[in-house]
């Protein structure tokens, strides 16, 4: 095998440098405060007789008549008119962002974006630019600069911080406006609302906004997602989103986890009241302490620590302990703004979370 171009390699030397070099890690054996499986579905099992291949993409001969069932249901549990299945929130963002807005438009996006809606973004033709995080002044600001049809894309709850958009105020500035608002509801759906359909209709908001993507690799434990609007979005994604019509679809199989999961988790309220227990749990231990953990409501809890050497040795002695963790080092986020990042579930119990507690005082 031919060694990497020296441009290749020196990119690695770079990052081993800034001690911000990522490594893939197991952690099957230790107790779980890092993933995104909420309410523990990633760990149910169902038997299912149905194919673990779809054969091609939705264009060719990956698309069946129950799959468009499915997305009917899910569109209908979701209070949406029509949704499209893709393989990942990754692929339905890209798909999303890339093809919609146009040559002439503009896209204002929160600067906390997940990066997925920013490659969409950059492969697309609009013009856009960002708008500092959650800040209603600065989105007005923005959107009255902007040209053409004007799309404002938010996350429901960001990835990084774990806090949640001020959806209501946003759509009320698209709905003055003339604006498409667009809300990635990854970390949001499962876990909010009623049944688990997400921020936006729990906060009524369904009509306002113009999509939302659902993820299901989150809360729900499985993989693909779905991006709703009207049945005319729909129509046009099928003909211009490259990522769905450029790929094998998801599987007969995965298509009815999904349908599955969503069901079970509408009726997993306890599992939901649990899940909020043991985050009003973990941020009050942690505000006993002079430490920074930036303010979120959701399962995702960050204790910022400056600098990726710091943030890297305290998550190795929160990992040598027992429990699994992340550092979310810098330029996964900004210089100084490096940190540990809790996830909290339904499953952890008040033991695991006091012992967890401990570890950060030391």
């Amino acid at each position: 095998m031919k060694e990497l171009p020296s441009k290749i390699k020196q990119k690695l030397d770079e990052r081993k440098h800034a001690n911000a070099f990522r490594v893939l890690m197991d952690a099957d054996h230790l107790t779980d405060f890092f993933s995104n499986d909420y309410l523990g579905i990633a760990k149910w099992s169902s038997e299912s007789h149905f194919n673990m291949g779809s054969t091609g993409s939705r264009l060719i001969s990956g698309n069946r008549k129950r799959t468009e069932e499915i997305e009917a249901q899910l569109a209908q549990f979701f209070h949406q008119e029509a949704g499209l299945l893709f393989n990942s929130g990754y692929d339905a963002n890209l798909g999303l962002f890339s093809s919609v807005p146009q040559k002439g438009d503009t896209v204002i996006y929160d600067e906390l974006i997940h990066a997925s809606i920013r490659d969409g973004i950059r492969i697309g033709l609009a013009s856009s630019f960002s708008f500092k995080h959650n800040d209603i002044k600065d989105i007005k600001d923005k959107v009255d600069r902007a040209n053409g049809h004007v799309y404002v894309a938010v996350e429901a709850i960001y990835s990084m911080d774990g806090d949640a958009s001020p959806l209501a105020e946003i759509a009320q500035i698209c709905n003055e406006k003339g604006a498409f608002l667009i809300v990635d509801e990854a970390h949001s759906g499962g876990v909010f609302g009623e049944k688990g359909t997400g921020l936006v209709s729990d906060l009524k908001l369904d009509d306002q906004v113009f999509a939302k993507v659902i993820t299901f690799g989150k809360a729900y434990g499985s993989h693909g997602a779905i991006v709703f609007g009207h049945n005319e979005l729909k129509d046009y994604l099928v003909n211009f989103a490259r990522s769905l019509i450029y790929t094998t679809a998801l599987s007969p199989h995965a298509q009815e986890r999904i349908l599955e999961v969503v069901l079970k988790a509408a009726d997993m309220h306890e599992e939901r009241k649990q899940l909020f227990e043991n985050i009003r749990c973990f941020k009050d231990l942690l505000s006993r302490s002079n430490v920074e953990l930036i303010q979120s409501d959701s399962p995702i809890q960050c204790l910022l620590v400056k600098g990726n050497d710091d943030a890297k040795k305290m998550a190795e002695r929160i990992l040598k302990s027992g429990f699994a963790v992340k550092a979310i080092l810098s330029p996964t986020v900004p210089n100084g703004k490096e940190r540990i990042r809790f996830c909290l579930h339904s499953y952890n119990t008040e033991n695991e979370i006091k012992e967890l507690s401990k570890l950060i005082h030391v």
